[in-house]
């Protein structure tokens, strides 16, 4: 929990300042009991003035409305450092969320991810304000109040001080329980956000198949195992509360006994007597509290742990350190060759390290459209992601106009190549700002408006303009308010506002009919002449529009060149193209089915309407009559 400096050090001198301020309100309230003593041993077993008294009251009073005053300066002191504490660790989390590879998220849960971001660092900022100062307070006040005891009454203080040799075993046993299932609890939170999340986006799935009540069944058990480990957290935590309640109250019983025995003797007086037991009413509450302290510093020490396991993973995909720098080409588009390229996907599952690529040699020239063809799950979305570095190559290289991607950094890179994959996620923002994301931060406002507007009439994205808002209409979580094609086509525009030298489309038109995708290809040819583009092509209209096509085969190119002369040379070009056009053909049916279905509803509904129209107008008609 040390490394909670490096984020805290700005908050120290406030976090310190108002721990000394919790501190002082602590010994205030144990010089109580020594005014106590005075007025004891003093005005009220002698013939002392009133005087004596009323000013000994007047000290408590004092004493007390300082403590109160401390008490105070304390939550002004370290309330608002702790929450910009909070701040910059969470900043800190998000960036490093950013920096790491899609392999690191294809492996972590987007729910693990935000219990971390959230409820595990609001229990870090808990502990920081109020746990770690008032764990340090209660210490001292233990220790400092022990002594007192010791001081005023030594053997009734030695009787207190051997209860502690119990509560010691018992924090060592409650820290070893605790800490185990304080870091179950928070792992299956995370598990059960991941729950909540895949649910809501997938609510559309569970509705359409009735699985409503198999999720809720599978909520539901989840639930139950976390509810069973925060009872268990709670029963830990009870055991050591009652204890650390019980046992100093026993102690007291005991002192009492003893004490009553010394004072009948006179080897203690009535007033250091009456010191103690106020002493140790006080000592008690901290004592009390150190069960609670102690479960609170635990709940924050499971929690930094799943913090730092953030922070601490290197991400596999990073800038080099003297990296290299692209030339402007001369046509605007950039050559890209893949040579010997290999890779194995280091995903979880029985198929992790099994190599998808085992040797891809392929050449783009620049400003040339390539179509990318190949069977399903043959790699071809996880070739376009390395040329971006996605992902990293296992072996060989990827060159972008000679320079090996690993040697640029991936600002630069990312800059100069642009990606639509098929299923587009958009975000919760404006079609203005979702399309405007990949654009150049300085761009004046001008030249950023007819970008936008040039962008979304290339990629026949004008139904943007109508709206409800217009362009700044809000679009909703992952755009789903929008169909699939518009989804697509927003998506295809924010990559061509990019002014990308290396165009990657990972069939992002697969949901537009074939008239709108060749109006689509034709606009992209004009727009962006001279762009190198790959184009994963699951249509055989999308083929016949490249330049050239290269076969995906078994982890490899095994046949580049032109659509015709590779169906009358190629074997399994001819057969995947067979099977593209297979599956057109079975698209488009289930497409003019959907729509039959549409208009067969739409006439049935107007022939309802008019049905009903026939029987008002009869029903008015016998009312007139």
């Amino acid at each position: 929990m040390l490394r909670l400096v490096a984020w805290g050090r700005p908050a120290l001198p406030r976090i310190v300042l108002g721990g000394l301020t919790a501190l002082g309100a602590s010994l205030l309230a144990l010089a109580v009991p020594q005014v106590l003593r005075a007025v004891v041993n003093g005005p009220l077993l002698t013939s002392g003035s009133r005087t004596g008294v009323v000013e000994a009251a007047g000290l408590v009073l004092l004493l007390g409305a300082l403590e109160a005053f401390l008490v105070w300066c304390r939550r002004a002191l370290i309330l608002t450092p702790g929450t910009n504490v909070e701040l910059a660790m969470r900043r800190d989390l998000f960036r490093r969320l950013l920096d790491l590879p899609v392999e690191f998220h294809d492996r972590w849960s987007g729910g693990q991810l935000l219990s971390r971001s959230m409820s595990d660092l609001s229990t870090v900022r808990r502990w920081m304000v109020f746990g770690l100062v008032m764990l340090c307070v209660s210490a001292t006040t233990v220790v400092v109040g022990v002594g007192l005891m010791i001081a005023t009454a030594p053997v009734l203080g030695l009787v207190y001080l051997a209860g502690a040799v119990p509560m010691v075993w018992l924090g060592f046993r409650f820290r070893r329980d605790y800490r185990v299932v304080a870091r179950r609890a928070r792992d299956q939170a995370g598990d059960l956000a991941t729950t909540v999340e895949e649910s809501v986006h997938g609510i559309r799935v569970l509705k359409a198949f009735g699985r409503g009540e198999d999720a809720l069944g599978d909520f539901v058990r989840q639930a139950d195992a976390l509810r069973a480990t925060e009872v268990a957290k709670a029963r830990t935590q009870s055991r050591v509360t009652f204890a650390l309640g019980a046992i100093p109250e026993a102690v007291l019983a005991v002192s009492l006994a003893i004490g009553v025995v010394l004072a009948a003797r006179g080897d203690v007086s009535v007033g250091a007597l009456v010191a103690f037991f106020a002493t140790a009413a006080i000592v008690n509450a901290p004592v009390e509290r150190l069960g609670q302290l102690l479960a609170m510093t635990l709940d924050a020490r499971a929690a930094t742990e799943r913090f730092v396991q953030v922070i601490d993973t290197v991400p596999a995909v990073q800038d080099p350190d003297e990296p290299a720098r692209l030339s402007a080409p001369p046509g605007g588009g950039s050559l890209v060759e893949l040579a010997d390229v290999r890779f194995a996907h280091p995903g979880r599952g029985r198929d992790a390290g099994t190599e998808i690529l085992t040797g891809i040699d392929l050449r783009l020239e620049p400003g040339t459209t390539t179509a990318l063809v190949g069977l399903t799950g043959s790699g071809k979305t996880t070739l376009l992601q390395l040329v971006p570095r996605l992902y990293d190559v296992t072996a060989g290289a990827v060159r972008v106009d000679g320079v090996d991607v690993r040697d640029l950094t991936r600002a630069e890179l990312r800059a100069a190549v642009s990606v639509a994959f098929e299923d587009p996620i958009l975000f919760s923002a404006s079609v203005r700002e979702n399309v405007l994301m990949g654009a150049p931060d300085d761009l004046p406002p001008e030249q950023a408006e007819a970008l936008l507007q040039r962008s979304l009439d290339v990629a026949r994205a004008g139904f943007a303009r109508d709206l409800p808002d217009g362009l700044d209409t809000v679009i909703g979580e992952e755009g789903l308010s929008l169909s699939g094609g518009q989804r697509q086509r927003v998506a295809l525009a924010r990559a061509i506002a990019v002014r990308p030298r290396v165009l990657l489309l990972d069939d992002p038109l697969s949901a537009l009919d074939v008239t709108t995708e060749a109006e689509v290809t034709r606009r992209l040819r004009e727009e962006l002449a001279g762009t190198t583009t790959l184009v994963v092509a699951h249509r055989p209209s999308t083929v016949a529009l490249a330049d050239r096509v290269a076969v995906l085969e078994d982890g490899r190119i095994t046949a580049v060149g032109a659509h015709a002369d590779l169906l009358a040379t190629h074997a399994h070009y001819r057969y995947v193209l067979t099977a593209l056009e297979l599956e057109d053909t079975e698209r488009a049916a289930l497409e003019a089915e959907r729509r039959d279905r549409a208009a067969e509803r739409r006439e049935d509904e107007e022939s309802e309407v008019v049905e009903v129209a026939d029987e008002t107008a009869d029903e008015k008609l016998e009312v007139r009559r």
